[in-house]
């Protein structure tokens, strides 16, 4: 005959119990690092198809507008700029790119077009477009420095467009407005 020692059930249950309390702390972890992961991916700016990336030409904040610096694209998407912000929305004339600039460093879009003859079609749509995303972080302007007839900013990214595209305009904007670059 064989004779096993039986542990006392004491001792068997405290073995459950901490063999327990081992698995919902390895779960626990594995569920904190699936989380930061999560976090990671969705916080982290999505890249939008045709988008340019600019080289950052940093944020210099200047009393009045610099008379001759010459910015690394057009419209501009970084460089000296305003310690003011322009008013969010649309605007009959041109916001300058020293005062617009602000608004793209505080995660704003800009959506610039460039009609010199006029295009009232492109306006109408480009302002239907920012009715349904809401006015908050976009401004729309006319801006004529510029050889395509719509572009659209963000701090250090621009895409160009010579006809109103809807879908990828709101990707842009979904993409990069809200993003605060004062932190970088």
């Amino acid at each position: 005959m064989s004779y096993r020692k039986r542990r006392p059930e004491v001792v068997v249950q405290r073995e459950k119990r901490a063999r327990r309390r081992r698995l919902l702390i390895i779960g626990g972890v594995v569920g904190l690092a699936a989380l930061m992961v999560a976090a990671i991916v969705i916080t982290r700016p999505k890249e939008v198809e045709g988008v340019i990336k600019v080289d950052d030409m940093g944020d210099a904040h200047t009393a009045a507008a610099p008379s001759t610096y010459v910015y690394n694209s057009r419209p501009p998407t970084s460089g000296p700029l305003s310690s003011d912000l322009a008013a969010w929305g649309e605007h009959s004339e041109t916001v300058s790119e020293w005062l617009h600039l602000h608004n793209l460093l505080s995660g704003g879009v800009a959506m610039h077009y460039n009609c010199p003859d006029g295009c009232p079609e492109v306006v109408e749509e480009l302002r239907s477009i920012m009715d349904e995303v809401g006015e908050n972080l976009l401004i729309l302007h006319p801006y004529t420095n510029m050889d395509s007839r719509i572009a659209l900013t963000a701090w250090t990214r621009m895409i160009t467009l010579d006809e109103v595209d809807r879908d990828r305009i709101i990707e842009f904007i979904e993409a990069y407005r809200g993003i605060d670059h004062h932190t970088r």
